[in-house]
């Protein structure tokens, strides 16, 4: 079970790695995928790397229906 999903928007959004859980998921998406969070729990969105040409792990690459999906899963979701 996920407790939080931090959806993240932008590069400079991140939240401080103190709030981050081991039950939480950091999800990049749109511009944030640009810069990689020192948090073990994370994971970008395929399409949004894919379109800025941003290498990322493909461990770390999930695309939208596992987002939801992970969303569907989670307690509570946070949009930075």
């Amino acid at each position: 079970m996920v407790n939080t999903v931090y959806l993240i928007k932008k590069p400079a959004d991140f939240p401080f790695a103190e709030v981050i859980q081991d039950e939480d998921i950091l999800i990049l998406i749109q511009d944030a995928v640009i810069r990689q969070p020192a948090i073990k729990n994370w994971y970008a969105c395929k399409e949004d790397a894919l379109a800025r040409a941003v290498k990322i792990p493909e461990n770390r690459l999930i695309d939208y229906p596992e987002i939801l999906s992970v969303i569907e899963k989670a307690y509570k979701v946070v949009v930075w």
